[in-house]
């Protein structure tokens, strides 16, 4: 089994990247279950969702305290949230950011990748440029981080769900596929 949490903002459609990301595996063949856990429910709130995936029915039906994977799609939830809590040694950390940090010791044994989901958003016209919504590029680039699940697959659920600008936001999920950039386990 895995588990992905994302972590993200009220209204940056982190609950809708999972439940996105569950319909694509679930099309690849996985059974899914997805969850949100909100705090402040209002815009601008960190907002965390969880997603399992397994290739046989998943009876667990708790939070997910120990993830494979971390989606952060706002890098300033860092000054108040330890997004590695709980990760598993050699789990993958994927943040909507430029570039790589300078400080990587909070990261230190986890896979981390980088995407600037943002500007990829704001290109499609996705959102705003003090709003982007950013969650289909980020689901785009975790596609290739962990290797699934296949592109075909998430556009299809992307395009099935997302009835305004499905093709911008399918376009957003490519280009931050071809964009992510993947580093090793950090030292």
């Amino acid at each position: 089994m895995y588990e992905i949490r994302f972590h993200g903002r009220g209204g940056q459609g982190t609950v809708v990247a999972s439940v996105l990301l569950a319909k694509a595996f679930f099309k690849d063949g996985y059974h899914v279950q997805t969850f949100p856990v909100f705090g402040l429910e209002r815009r601008g709130a960190p907002v965390e969702a969880y997603l399992r995936l397994d290739e046989k029915k998943i009876l667990i039906r708790s939070n997910v305290y120990a993830p494979d994977h971390v989606v952060v799609q706002d890098i300033k939830l860092l000054g108040n949230v330890d997004v590695s809590q709980g990760l598993k040694p050699g789990g993958s950390i994927l943040f909507n950011a430029k570039d790589i940090f300078d400080d990587l010791e909070p990261f230190t044994g986890f896979r981390l990748a980088f995407v600037d989901a943002t500007q990829i958003a704001v290109n499609n016209q996705l959102g705003n440029r003090t709003n982007p919504i950013v969650n289909t590029a980020m689901l785009g680039a975790f596609s290739r981080v962990i290797k699934m699940p296949s592109m075909t697959a998430l556009a299809e659920a992307v395009s099935d769900e997302i009835q305004i600008k499905t093709n911008q936001n399918v376009q957003a999920a490519k280009e931050a596929y071809e964009n992510v950039k993947i580093y090793g386990v950090a030292p």
